[in-house]
């Protein structure tokens, strides 16, 4: 039985989670896998890029990020996931031996008009690293259900 509801979310701060240490074996992995491109996979490359040296991909962030999002709360929680993501920033490199924490806050709640068992979380989440500096925005809003609908 999942112990977060949509009710359980006020706009605010909701929680910090991490941190999480990001390697160059993963970085390379990932972009091998899914982002091949060079400043993902060769430092002499990546020197050449706009990055200045070797990045994780934003996708590889954004995935870093859902990890930490389910194992923060989210698989605790009545989530139905999201119908859509309305923003995404990457703002500064993610570089090997990073430490990243994830910043959830909970910017308004609306509860559906049309299926009461559900509610809408519009969300603020933050990627920052061991300086304080956001590498990583991302908005938008997730589905939770309710406490009623889960008596149903």
């Amino acid at each position: 039985m999942p112990k977060l509801y949509f009710e359980d979310f006020k706009p605010g701060l909701f929680g910090e989670f991490g941190p999480r240490l990001i390697t160059r074996e993963e970085i390379v992995a990932f972009a091998a896998e899914f982002d091949p491109q060079p400043m993902h996979l060769d430092e002499d490359a990546a020197r050449e890029t706009l990055l200045h040296g070797l990045a994780a991909s934003g996708w590889h962030t954004c995935g870093v990020m859902m990890r930490m999002l389910c194992d923060g709360f989210l698989l605790d929680s009545s989530s139905m996931g999201a119908n859509a993501v309305d923003e995404v920033r990457w703002m500064k490199p993610v570089r090997p031996g990073d430490t990243l924490t994830l910043r959830f806050t909970v910017l308004e709640t609306r509860a559906s008009r049309s299926r009461p068992d559900i509610g809408f979380v519009t969300v603020l989440i933050e990627m920052i690293n061991q300086t304080g500096t956001a590498v990583m925005t991302l908005k938008n809003a997730l589905m939770f259900g309710t406490r009623t609908g889960a008596k149903s």
